[in-house]
């Protein structure tokens, strides 16, 4: 009996060792049926040499999964599920494009891009992606110079400089201006500055008030 159950364990335990492995392979496939993959090409318009290639990474969802670029410049990111991920390029130099690629069930791909500023912006872009760059990153605000401009067009500036233009411009201006012109303007000043047809201004506003001050006639006193 105890030879018979030994025989009757060690065949489960054979058939378990056997038939394990076609499982989880099986198991596997129906995982890797359900993955996905994004795949593009990065371009550097100003690239002298191919030094970028290998300090740029292609970040998925901020770094949850990560592809590597090839010597053309594409890449493909493997193993990924139905959904939404934003794509990104991270390079130490330039700033590149960003796109946001949706997924289906059934494999299905869009591609648009991201614009952060303005959420309801869908401009649809081409697939597989086609990533450019933007600009060279800045890491330091250039330090500003010193110019003749920021100088003159300072206001302290503009109040000294002005009336001494006047002063010195206008002379000239009546000297180039026609006898007639010049007799007009003199004519002008001249009634201007005249005291006599300029009315004096405590007589107007004595004119405006009327004086409080009335006189009460005197009565006469008769003696007796």
């Amino acid at each position: 009996m105890r030879t018979q159950d030994f025989s009757i364990i060690l065949g489960i335990f054979n058939f378990i060792l056997v038939f394990s492995p076609i499982c989880g392979d099986d198991s596997i496939d129906t995982e890797g049926a359900d993955r996905f993959k994004i795949e593009g090409k990065v371009t550097l318009t100003d690239a002298r040499n191919s030094d970028w290639l290998g300090v740029t990474r292609v970040l998925v969802d901020g770094g949850d999964y990560i592809g590597y670029l090839r010597s053309d410049g594409s890449f493909v990111v493997n193993e990924l599920p139905s959904g939404s991920y934003v794509v990104e390029i991270s390079n130490p130099n330039y700033i590149f494009e960003s796109a946001r690629v949706d997924i289906s069930r059934k494999g299905m791909v869009r591609a648009r891009r991201v614009n952060y500023l303005q959420f309801s912006d869908k401009t649809s872009m081409s697939y597989p992606l086609d990533l450019k760059d933007r600009q060279k990153a800045k890491y330091f605000q250039t330090r500003e110079q010193w110019r003749i401009t920021d100088f003159l067009m300072n206001p302290m500036v503009l109040t000294m400089v002005l009336p001494l233009l006047l002063i010195m411009v206008l002379p000239k201006l009546m000297n180039a201006a026609d006898p007639e012109a010049q007799k007009e303007m003199q004519s002008q000043m001249k009634a201007f500055n005249d005291k006599s047809t300029v009315p004096d201004i405590s007589e107007m506003l004595a004119s405006w008030f009327p004086s409080t001050d009335t006189k009460k006639p005197k009565h006469k006193v008769k003696k007796k």
